[in-house]
């Protein structure tokens, strides 16, 4: 276990540079305020940085940036009154190097200032009929920023036709919101209607950053990694939240077909309370990128 900064008191953390070597999914990322012993923040560094299936891509977006050749920058806002703690764990057999810079402003801090946290979660695959959740068991008042998803189809066709939903403040059997499978901002399965294929795209608050294509031996299947951003478009809750996504395709006849996918993500929120449950991380095998 690595500390990659360590600071006193009260502030606010501006900026966030970091460039792993090695497996970035063997490796957990942990953020921690005001002397908690649990973090807000429990990611792989790759997928906190939504570069989620270990390979490069070009990110240009207010919250994050990644930058030639694999330099992470993290430019969301985290608040602490007391004290801040950001370790590094590497997870595999194998040596790695860190380079890593943390800038903040020591500070007083508002009292309705809301703490930053990132939830990461990995299913694969997905059960038959089951939604995928992003967000749970997240309980006070706060703010939902920000959704990355690494997607891995395994199945030809369509993969994107699922809503997303969030369940607020009392909401259980409908949500407060639905949202389309437009959700990332895109139309038409990204296609680009001179090339008919999959068109990358990274802008302020949402991209289809990365599409990682068959090569026709030993990666066979499509994985795409894409990032929404709610910093025009925040969503507020009083009480408590939670986030899932249909995860389906088409079948013969028009109908709908639920998917197995390899889904994993981040969910970006701040809350009133430095810490508060974290989903199991799983073992590395259950994280590996296969």
């Amino acid at each position: 276990m690595l500390t990659l900064g360590e600071i006193e008191g009260s502030g606010v953390i501006r900026h966030i540079w970091l460039t792993p070597t090695g497996d970035w999914r063997s490796q957990i990322l942990r953020i921690y305020w005001d002397g908690s012993d649990v973090p807000a923040v429990e990611c792989p560094p790759g997928d906190f940085f939504v570069c989620g299936w270990g390979q490069y891509a070009q990110v240009s977006s207010l919250a994050v940036c990644v930058n030639p050749g694999s330099a992470f920058n993290s430019y969301w806002e985290m608040p602490f009154r007391k004290g801040a703690r950001f370790t590094l764990e590497n997870r595999s057999a194998q040596r790695i190097t860190i380079y890593d810079q943390i800038t903040y402003t020591v500070q007083p801090v508002e009292e309705d200032a809301g703490y930053f946290h990132a939830q990461f979660r990995r299913v694969n695959p997905l059960p038959y009929k089951q939604n995928y959740t992003i967000l749970d068991g997240i309980c006070g008042r706060g703010q939902y920023v920000g959704t990355y998803m690494a997607w891995g189809v395994n199945n030809t066709g369509w993969w994107g036709e699922g809503e997303i939903k969030f369940y607020m403040d009392g909401d259980r059997e409908y949500p407060t919101i639905c949202g389309t499978e437009d959700y990332f901002c895109g139309s038409y399965n990204f296609e680009n209607p001179q090339t008919h294929q999959y068109q990358t795209f990274t802008t302020p608050y949402s991209g289809l950053c990365q599409v990682i294509r068959p090569d026709g031996v030993y990666a066979p299947q499509t994985r795409f990694g894409l990032y929404r951003w709610h910093i025009a478009d925040p969503v507020y809750f009083a009480e408590e939240l939670r986030v899932t996504i249909q995860a389906l395709g088409w079948s013969s006849g028009g109908r709908y077909l639920p998917l197995q996918d390899d889904i994993a993500s981040v969910a970006y929120f701040y809350l009133d309370r430095p810490a508060c449950a974290l989903p199991p991380l799983g073992s590395p095998d259950e994280l590996e990128i296969i």
